[in-house]
Protein backbone atom coordinates (compact mmCIF):
# COMPACT_ATOMS: atom_id res chain seq x y z
CA UNK A 1 0.00 0.00 0.00
CA UNK A 2 1.32 3.35 -1.29
CA UNK A 3 4.35 1.72 -2.33
CA UNK A 4 7.18 4.08 -4.30
CA UNK A 5 10.43 1.11 -4.54
CA UNK A 6 10.55 0.79 -8.56
CA UNK A 7 10.26 -2.87 -9.89
CA UNK A 8 13.43 -3.37 -10.29
CA UNK A 9 14.80 -2.20 -6.90
CA UNK A 10 17.39 -3.95 -5.15
CA UNK A 11 16.34 -3.64 -1.21
CA UNK A 12 19.48 -2.67 0.75
CA UNK A 13 17.89 -3.95 4.02
CA UNK A 14 16.83 -6.81 2.68
CA UNK A 15 20.44 -7.50 1.28
CA UNK A 16 21.62 -6.94 4.99
CA UNK A 17 19.13 -9.07 6.37
CA UNK A 18 20.25 -12.28 4.17
CA UNK A 19 24.10 -11.53 5.11
CA UNK A 20 24.96 -9.92 1.86
CA UNK A 21 27.60 -7.37 1.59
CA UNK A 22 28.31 -5.33 -1.25
CA UNK A 23 28.23 -1.80 -2.49
CA UNK A 24 24.47 -1.94 -2.85
CA UNK A 25 24.06 -2.25 1.31
CA UNK A 26 26.77 -0.07 2.66
CA UNK A 27 26.86 -1.86 5.47
CA UNK A 28 28.58 -5.21 7.25
CA UNK A 29 27.52 -8.18 8.87
CA UNK A 30 29.67 -6.51 11.77
CA UNK A 31 27.64 -3.66 11.90
CA UNK A 32 24.63 -5.41 13.22
CA UNK A 33 24.94 -6.12 17.33
CA UNK A 34 20.97 -7.97 17.64
CA UNK A 35 18.80 -10.40 15.68
CA UNK A 36 16.01 -12.13 16.52
CA UNK A 37 13.13 -14.29 14.65
CA UNK A 38 11.38 -10.91 13.64
CA UNK A 39 13.84 -8.19 13.60
CA UNK A 40 17.65 -6.81 13.61
CA UNK A 41 19.52 -3.82 15.07
CA UNK A 42 22.84 -2.60 13.52
CA UNK A 43 24.55 0.47 13.28
CA UNK A 44 23.30 2.77 10.38
CA UNK A 45 25.88 3.06 7.76
CA UNK A 46 25.22 6.67 7.11
CA UNK A 47 26.62 9.18 10.12
CA UNK A 48 24.69 12.21 10.40
CA UNK A 49 26.04 15.72 11.82
CA UNK A 50 27.33 15.68 15.31
CA UNK A 51 25.41 12.43 15.79
CA UNK A 52 27.71 9.65 14.77
CA UNK A 53 26.88 5.62 15.23
CA UNK A 54 22.89 6.34 15.16
CA UNK A 55 21.29 2.69 15.01
CA UNK A 56 17.84 1.52 13.29
CA UNK A 57 15.74 -1.18 13.46
CA UNK A 58 14.63 -3.70 10.85
CA UNK A 59 12.54 -6.10 10.02
CA UNK A 60 14.06 -9.55 8.49
CA UNK A 61 11.17 -9.60 5.88
CA UNK A 62 10.42 -6.48 3.38
CA UNK A 63 7.80 -4.21 4.56
CA UNK A 64 8.01 -0.82 1.99
CA UNK A 65 6.49 1.20 5.14
CA UNK A 66 3.82 1.86 7.98
CA UNK A 67 1.44 0.99 6.20
CA UNK A 68 2.48 -2.53 5.24
CA UNK A 69 4.05 -3.77 8.68
CA UNK A 70 2.06 -6.17 10.73
CA UNK A 71 1.08 -5.18 14.13
CA UNK A 72 3.54 -8.38 15.63
CA UNK A 73 6.94 -7.22 14.06
CA UNK A 74 5.86 -3.11 14.16
CA UNK A 75 5.43 -4.17 18.32
CA UNK A 76 8.36 -6.38 18.43
CA UNK A 77 10.66 -3.09 16.75
CA UNK A 78 8.89 -0.82 19.86
CA UNK A 79 10.01 -3.49 22.51
CA UNK A 80 13.73 -3.73 20.88
CA UNK A 81 13.86 -0.01 20.35
CA UNK A 82 13.44 1.07 24.25
CA UNK A 83 15.88 -1.21 25.30
CA UNK A 84 18.46 -0.30 22.50
CA UNK A 85 17.52 3.49 23.83
CA UNK A 86 18.48 2.78 27.30
CA UNK A 87 21.98 0.98 26.22
CA UNK A 88 22.70 3.74 23.93
CA UNK A 89 22.04 6.47 27.13
CA UNK A 90 24.58 3.87 29.11
CA UNK A 91 27.03 3.47 26.55
CA UNK A 92 27.16 6.60 24.89
CA UNK A 93 26.63 8.77 27.92
CA UNK A 94 24.23 10.72 25.59
CA UNK A 95 21.39 13.41 27.24
CA UNK A 96 18.85 12.56 25.13
CA UNK A 97 17.15 10.03 22.32
CA UNK A 98 15.15 10.77 19.39
CA UNK A 99 13.72 8.36 17.42
CA UNK A 100 12.79 8.60 13.55
CA UNK A 101 10.52 6.44 11.04
CA UNK A 102 10.31 8.63 7.58
CA UNK A 103 7.19 6.57 5.34
CA UNK A 104 7.28 7.67 1.44
CA UNK A 105 9.51 9.98 -0.57
CA UNK A 106 7.31 13.09 0.63
CA UNK A 107 8.24 11.68 3.85
CA UNK A 108 12.20 11.35 3.58
CA UNK A 109 12.04 8.11 2.99
CA UNK A 110 14.84 6.84 1.72
CA UNK A 111 15.43 3.11 1.51
CA UNK A 112 11.85 1.73 0.62
CA UNK A 113 12.07 -1.03 3.46
CA UNK A 114 10.35 -0.18 6.98
CA UNK A 115 13.49 1.01 9.55
CA UNK A 116 13.19 2.78 12.57
CA UNK A 117 16.11 5.05 13.73
CA UNK A 118 16.96 5.79 17.29
CA UNK A 119 19.50 9.19 17.39
CA UNK A 120 22.05 9.71 20.69
CA UNK A 121 21.76 13.20 21.55
CA UNK A 122 23.31 15.40 22.95
CA UNK A 123 22.84 18.77 24.30
CA UNK A 124 23.27 21.81 21.54
CA UNK A 125 24.17 18.77 18.95
CA UNK A 126 22.03 20.71 16.08
CA UNK A 127 20.69 16.92 14.75
CA UNK A 128 17.78 18.16 12.98
CA UNK A 129 19.62 20.92 11.35
CA UNK A 130 22.39 18.80 10.41
CA UNK A 131 20.32 15.89 8.88
CA UNK A 132 21.54 16.85 5.35
CA UNK A 133 24.88 16.46 6.46
CA UNK A 134 25.23 12.91 6.15
CA UNK A 135 28.25 10.52 4.95
CA UNK A 136 28.53 6.95 4.54
CA UNK A 137 30.77 5.71 7.50
CA UNK A 138 33.89 3.56 7.01
CA UNK A 139 33.71 -0.09 8.54
CA UNK A 140 36.20 1.28 11.00
CA UNK A 141 34.24 4.20 12.01
CA UNK A 142 31.13 1.91 13.09
CA UNK A 143 33.17 -1.06 14.83
CA UNK A 144 33.46 1.23 17.64
CA UNK A 145 29.67 1.83 17.68
CA UNK A 146 28.87 -1.68 17.16
CA UNK A 147 31.25 -3.22 19.48
CA UNK A 148 29.88 -1.27 22.69
CA UNK A 149 26.44 -2.83 22.03
CA UNK A 150 27.63 -6.00 21.83
CA UNK A 151 29.33 -5.59 24.35
CA UNK A 152 26.55 -4.37 26.46
CA UNK A 153 23.93 -6.50 25.11
CA UNK A 154 25.63 -9.83 26.42
CA UNK A 155 25.73 -8.56 30.28
CA UNK A 156 22.44 -6.97 29.42
CA UNK A 157 20.27 -9.64 26.64
CA UNK A 158 17.65 -7.92 25.08
CA UNK A 159 14.18 -9.27 26.95
CA UNK A 160 11.24 -10.01 24.60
Amino acid sequence: MFNHAPKDYKCPLCLTATGIESKDTMANQEDIFYKDDLVFAMVNSKFVGNNPGHIIIVPLEHYENIYDIPNEVSHRISDVAQQIALAIKETRKCDGITTLQNNEPAGGQHAFHYHFHIFPRFSNDGLHENMSKSWVATKEERKPFSNGLKKYFKNNPIKL
